[in-house]
């Protein structure tokens, strides 16, 4: 079970986009970093783990480094790193990426707008990967693998993955310790297409999970398990070494707009446009290695549209809500 705890202010109230959060626990200061997006800013918060002290800092969206505010932002994530750990900003303009507490700028990639291209063009998915890869998607389908270094500003693409024909919706990296799985990358579309990989040198495609019509608006893979959350409120968990269903879940009334995973538990979390947050556990059955899930929790947002939700902690122990036009992040801790 989970109470309510006080609830975090923010200086601008959360758009509505799917996977508007993201969470940066840093153990050794006993501080948590909050991200959330309002149009062409991120409202960024340094909060102590007691709760007591705040600090509020906002990024504007830059294009080649100069303020451009009508570029808006489509995800913000922390990616991190052996080495380091990078905020990452995908945008309507390009990819900005800052040292993890927003204060510089370490790089800045434009995307590539046509002049003959009349759709919109942005990028959208960040996730980190093996020891120094940062990938980010686009709207026209390819995926941008960043060579990051240990430190400075000398940051390169180093491929672009071309599978997807539609826009990237979300990225993610297995978090678990067992790195020996078969792929450690997971990539999801609006069409529902997700794409299963393998990093290194030369990224490999290790499987195709065909879409159903339906768009997978966020994905998480832990421990050789995916699961992928639809805008027909299902979740659909996947075992990564065969790309099987073993576990279809009708989780929620309305589209899911966030998932998450917490390391250390296997503990899932997944909230909607329904205003619920759903807490569940992933696992092996130790005898038949099928994947399982277990129902740990449910809790209703009441009258909030829910845009992002994320664990606050490896165990799982708490987790943040944010929704759309609301100026406050929500928190919740285990009991």
């Amino acid at each position: 079970m989970y109470k309510k705890e006080k609830s975090i202010q923010i200086k601008s109230s959360a758009s509505a986009l799917y996977n508007n959060l993201s969470v940066l626990p840093i153990a050794q200061k006993n501080l948590t970093y909050f991200a959330v997006i309002h149009g062409s800013l991120v409202n960024m918060v340094s909060a102590s783990t007691d709760g007591l002290n705040f600090s509020h800092r906002q990024l504007q969206s830059k294009e080649g480094g100069l303020v451009h505010g009508t570029s808006l932002i489509m995800q913000a994530s922390w990616c991190v790193l052996p080495s380091r750990i990078l905020l990452v900003l995908a945008s309507q303009k390009g990819i900005q990426m800052y040292e993890s507490d927003g204060s510089i700028m370490v790089y800045w990639h434009a995307m590539d707008t046509p002049e003959a291209q009349t759709e919109a063009v942005f990028a959208r998915g960040i996730a980190a990967t093996g020891s120094h890869y940062v990938c980010v998607g686009s709207s026209t389908g390819s995926i941008l693998v960043f060579n990051i270094p240990p430190e400075g500003t000398n940051i390169t693409v180093s491929e672009v993955l071309e599978e997807h024909k539609d826009p990237i919706t979300d990225i993610a990296s297995d978090c678990s310790e067992d790195k020996g799985c078969i792929a450690d990358l997971v990539t999801a579309d609006d069409s529902g297409l997700l794409c299963i990989w393998k990093s290194g040198e030369d990224f490999k495609l290790i499987h195709k999970i065909s879409s159903y019509g339906v768009t997978c608006s966020s994905v998480r893979m832990w421990s050789g398990i995916i699961a992928a959350g639809y805008g027909s409120g299902q979740i659909q968990v996947y075992d990564t070494a065969s790309a099987a269903v073993h576990v279809e879940i009708n989780a929620h009334a309305r589209w899911i707009s966030t998932l998450d995973v917490a390391p250390e538990s296997g503990k899932l979390l997944s909230g909607a446009e329904d205003s619920f947050v759903n807490i569940w556990r992933l696992f092996r059955n130790p005898e038949s290695k099928a994947i399982e899930v277990e129902h740990l929790h449910t809790e209703c947002v009441i009258d909030v549209q829910v845009c992002g939700g994320k664990f606050c902690d490896p165990e799982g122990s708490a987790f943040a809500v944010t929704g759309y036009d609301l100026s406050e992040i929500i928190r919740y801790v285990q009991v």
